[in-house]
């Protein structure tokens, strides 16, 4: 199993954004599954809104996004406050990123799997944490 960001499924669902890698982690993703923290389907949700607004995505093809992504076993993990307010936050300071990219760092750090990113801030994040990135 891997921990998915956003970024690589909004390259599944935006055909000016797909690359190699992304249709890489599908696969995996359809063979093995994966884990994203809580906030990764309004993340995803929101990018695809924001794609529809700037007509990179018409609306009838917005519900074959959503059938692509529910078809997908990927389990979506509760991010508690205590942990969004601690250990996030420390992962976020230390490696000046979001809280949202920190909480896909914090989770495949817990979980001790890699990470499957497009982002490079995050990548370099992982390197530098000693998580193992989706190749």
């Amino acid at each position: 199993m891997i921990v998915v960001d956003a970024s690589v499924a909004i390259a599944w669902c935006l055909n000016d954004e797909s690359s190699a890698y992304a249709d890489g982690v599908l696969e995996r993703v359809v063979a093995e599954g994966a884990s994203a923290p809580s906030h990764w389907p309004l993340e995803v949700a929101n990018a695809i809104l924001n794609a529809e607004r700037r007509g990179r995505i018409g609306s009838d093809e917005v519900a074959g996004v959503s059938g692509l992504l529910g078809r997908l076993e990927i389990e979506i993990v509760p991010v508690e406050l205590s942990t969004a307010m601690w250990s996030v936050v420390d992962l976020a300071r230390q490696h000046e990123l979001s809280a949202y990219d920190a909480a896909y760092l914090g989770l495949a750090q817990f979980r001790r799997v890699p990470l499957a990113t497009l982002d490079d801030r995050l990548r370099q994040a992982c390197a530098s944490a000693g998580v193992e990135l989706v190749n």
